[in-house]
């Protein structure tokens, strides 16, 4: 994996503890609420080696109540990355 995507990545983990906390939920628990097993949203918090694709990051936006794009809802700016 590039260190931009790491990058990146790092960014989303960030985000999405933050909205699963907020929530006051556990990994388990954001796990009942969307079709995602709980150890893939583990992996996806805790390893920088993990990536995720389009329809899991539909549906962890399903178990959190929100739209797609506030989980990637973060600066960065793909023109200056490199």
């Amino acid at each position: 994996m590039k260190p931009r995507d790491k990058k990146r990545l790092q960014k989303f983990r960030a985000n999405l503890i933050k909205l699963r906390t907020g929530r006051g939920l556990s990994v388990r628990g954001l796990s009942y609420l969307c079709d995602v097993e709980y150890s893939k949203i583990s992996r996806l918090e805790t390893d920088e080696e993990s990536n995720l694709n389009l329809t899991t990051l539909f549906e962890l936006a399903k178990g959190l109540g929100v739209h797609p794009k506030d989980l990637i809802d973060y600066e960065f700016d793909f023109l200056k990355e490199k």
